[in-house]
């Protein structure tokens, strides 16, 4: 048995927020916050570098050992956040992935302040609007384990506090309650977004 009571995820594309809605979190809960995205780069827990991208790649079996190790040092919960964290564990470890969604016109504004731009900018929409890091926790933990929160036009402690009231069970979990996809055809845009694919 672990030491430790939850391991709680955040998900989520690059810019919905998931780094500071984790920070105040793991505050608030008086509990160990890992981010992954730093972890990697400050450890060097690389395999190599994609160079269409201008990222590093992640060695997942270093990252998941080092992961594991921090944790082991833990008597209390534990938030990790990163856009693949769903890989870094055992899906029994996990207690909750919390998924963050961001409108793609707000997200859009967000990267481009972040610096993200063309390609980089370009894929990481098309994956908000696909949903791509909410299947990959679906297909990670199944659905059991998911909550989806929009986090369009929501300061930071108002998404903790709709955490917090999940992880209390004061409020439910809730999946599949955006559909940027279909909103963005229903106005006529969607070309405007995934115009590079």
């Amino acid at each position: 048995m672990n030491k430790f009571k939850r391991i709680i995820l955040i998900m989520g594309t690059p810019g919905v927020g998931k780094t500071v809605v984790s920070n105040l979190l793991a505050s608030q809960l008086n509990a160990t916050h890992i981010d992954v995205t730093k972890l990697v780069k400050r450890e060097k827990l690389t395999s190599g570098v994609d160079k269409a991208r201008g990222t590093l790649i992640a060695d997942m079996k270093k990252v998941s050992g080092r992961v594991q190790e921090i944790m082991r040092g833990c008597e209390r919960d534990v938030i990790i956040d990163g856009h693949y964290a769903v890989d870094v564990l055992p899906v029994e470890e996990i207690h909750l992935v919390f998924v963050l969604r961001r409108d793609p016109e707000e997200l859009k504004q967000a990267m481009e302040n972040s610096g993200f731009r063309e390609r980089k900018l370009w894929e990481n929409l098309a994956a908000e609007i696909l949903d791509v890091c909410l299947w990959d926790a679906v297909r990670a933990c199944g659905s059991e384990k998911l909550c989806e929160i929009d986090v369009s036009g929501k300061g930071i402690e108002e998404v903790v506090k709709e955490i917090v009231s999940v992880l209390e069970g004061k409020r439910k979990r809730s999946l599949g309650i955006v559909d940027w996809l279909g909103k963005l055809e229903r106005e006529g845009r969607l070309q405007d977004f995934l115009k590079d694919f």
